[in-house]
């Protein structure tokens, strides 16, 4: 399930039951806002599930500056293909980065993309890939 899904519906539920269910949970405290960090060298968690129509949003919780972007022969034939920065493919992704830097999450910023299709969805951090930053979301009906 979702996680912030669940939060939300967890805590709407209220009183003892919402404390007990989150007790065990290890996520910070309340609904960080984002699903996915990009600390350092990664991105936590490196695999994340959600069902269609679900939004999932990043965030860059480091210093360093990342992207989002996806392998384009590491998504679903009929989805849509994204990256931070708005790139329609991993050619022109790619070609931003190295020119000028396009596509660039600084510290704090987020980028979110709604998965429409169920499948698996591979993307990588241009400037971090060859340090293995990486990352799969399976979207699931």
């Amino acid at each position: 399930m979702h996680r912030r899904r669940f939060l939300r519906r967890v805590g709407a539920a209220g009183g003892v039951a919402a404390t007990t269910a989150l007790a065990g949970c290890s996520a910070v405290d309340g609904d960080p806002g984002y699903d996915v960090g990009m600390v350092a060298d990664a991105f936590r968690p490196a695999e994340l599930t959600v069902s269609v129509g679900d939004a999932v949003v990043w965030e860059n919780t480091s210093s360093r500056t990342h992207t989002v972007t996806a392998y384009e022969g590491g998504i679903p034939d009929a989805a849509d293909y994204f990256a931070s920065g708005g790139f329609d493919d991993e050619r022109t992704a790619r070609t931003a980065w190295h020119d000028e830097f396009g596509g660039a999450l600084e510290s704090g910023d987020r980028f979110s993309h709604t998965f429409e299709v169920a499948g698996r969805y591979d993307y990588v951090c241009i400037p971090h890939e060859t340090g293995g930053m990486y990352a799969t979301v399976f979207v699931e009906e």
